[in-house]
């Protein structure tokens, strides 16, 4: 079966950068929706739904036969839904909140085939632990500007910040866009087996993911 053209539905520099690793043909738009949490929703029903209208608001761009690909990750401390911060002073107060703790990041996926009218979703979770950095060095980070278009107001893979102490799920999903997972809903639809992606991924990112092989079989872990 030929490989569709993936309409990526954000225009995050971290998706791109991931889904260029698949080695399918992309390209990318974005959605205008409203990121409110609503009042009693989880981080998981958040993050599944933001990706949900995501895909149904960027289908308009697939081309016949194209496969709209959304995602949506937020951070959750406890109950409490961590989203962007609003300014550098906000991203100050949250990095506090997370310094030296566990928290957990939700990324969810929704792959469309508009002109089937069929779609798949999954959910990716993994438990992070924040190192206890210092105040000086968040200061330093968040005036980088790093810091303002991340949920949580992180990013894993920055070189300076360091902001991880310890993770044991999925990379590339607390960057934003969980690849495994990705490619075993694209097996559902028909599109998979790139064998060699989950080593392109752990190369990519020096990590040696520890549940890659659990991903592909199918299991529900993050």
């Amino acid at each position: 079966m030929n490989e569709p053209l993936i309409v990526l539905a954000s225009n995050s520099p971290r998706r791109r950068e991931i889904i260029a690793w698949l080695g399918m043909p992309y390209t990318t738009t974005s959605a205008d929706i409203d990121e409110t949490p609503r009042d009693g929703e989880t981080a998981k029903e958040y993050v599944m739904r933001l990706a949900q209208e995501k895909a149904h608001a960027c289908a308009r761009f697939a081309p016949f036969g194209g496969l709209v690909l959304a995602a949506d990750t937020t951070v959750a401390d406890g109950e409490q839904i961590i989203g962007k911060p609003r300014d550098r002073d906000d991203a100050l107060r949250i990095l506090k909140q997370l310094r030296g703790r566990t928290h957990l990041v939700h990324s969810a996926i929704v792959m469309l085939l508009p002109s089937k009218g069929t779609s798949v979703s999954d959910l990716c979770s993994t438990q992070v632990k924040m190192r206890a950095y210092t105040d000086d060095e968040i200061q330093a980070y968040v005036e980088s500007g790093d810091a303002l278009d991340k949920a949580g107001a992180y990013a894993i893979q920055h070189e300076g910040f360091h902001p991880v102490s310890k993770m044991g799920g999925c990379f590339a999903s607390v960057m934003g866009l969980p690849l495994c997972h990705v490619e075993r809903n694209l097996r559902k639809l028909g599109y998979g087996a790139h064998g060699g992606l989950p080593y392109r991924c752990q190369d990519e990112l020096s990590y040696t993911c520890p549940i890659f092989k659990r991903v592909l079989s199918g299991e529900l872990i993050g």
